[in-house]
């Protein structure tokens, strides 16, 4: 198993609900720190401090899951950044950040493992958001939901094009998740908690996700047993999207 952006939030719950299960799992990510926090107290996690943006990072990646392991049978391209910012106070600098981080770097991952996962019969999970389906407009985080519509189309595709390499691959869209994110993007803690307080009375489920709840869905879809499902795009927002 490889997982992006394994070092906090979804990435390192799904990491651990692998590890939980028996899985042998590398965990990808720039924090040392973190990553060395997620694996701690489990052998069968591995941890490679990586940019997945740099080029040939997709090879770096899959080279050392392959030295780990001998096989790569589920990627989850997780690893994420956004801002917020209106049309007028666009960063080229930013904008090309999350693209390169949220469409540019799982396409070339997802590349570079194509044999590997051909071998395995295995599963692509990439992290979508549930923000970018339907046709709800996001004022002041166009660009984030642009590359989660992106990596949405990139499933589909993907799905119809490895399916006859065995290969499957579909996309967990989570709602909001209390991951941290919105201090990493620069919300204050007392921001970051208030914005979570306003969209639980949104959800119908009436609270936001934990990661868990997310990390679920990924080690479910990828489970061998589901084995035919390719291309779906599955909420797991509790109904927000439907509102």
């Amino acid at each position: 198993m490889i997982i992006t952006g394994g070092g906090t939030g979804i990435g390192r719950a799904t990491a651990l609900r692998f590890a939980g299960k028996g899985e042998r799992v590398l965990v990808v990510g720039r924090t040392a720190a973190a990553l060395d926090e997620a694996a701690e107290g489990h052998d069968n996690i591995r941890t490679l401090v990586a940019d997945i943006t740099a080029p040939g990072a997709g090879e770096e990646v899959v080279e050392a899951a392959l030295r780990e392991f001998g096989r790569i049978d589920v990627l989850v391209n997780n690893a994420g950044t956004g801002t917020f910012a209106p049309l007028a106070k666009l960063d080229r600098a930013a904008t090309e950040r999350q693209y390169a981080t949220n469409v540019i770097a799982p396409t070339f991952l997802a590349q570079a493992a194509l044999d590997a996962l051909e071998e395995t019969g295995g599963t692509i999970v990439n992290v979508s958001s549930a923000g970018s389906l339907g046709i709800q407009a996001f004022p002041d985080n166009s660009v984030y939901w642009s590359t989660k519509s992106a990596l949405n189309h990139l499933t589909r595709t993907w799905a119809v094009e490895l399916a006859p390499r065995g290969i499957r691959v579909v996309s967990v869209a989570p709602g909001v998740t209390d991951t941290g994110i919105g201090e990493r993007i620069g919300m204050s803690a007392e921001q970051y908690r208030e914005f979570l307080g306003q969209l639980a009375g949104q959800i119908p489920l009436g609270r936001v996700a934990s990661p868990d709840d997310v990390a679920w869905w990924i080690t479910t879809l990828s489970d061998p047993e589901g084995r035919y499902m390719t291309g779906a795009i599955v909420p797991v927002d509790g109904g927000l999207s439907l509102t």
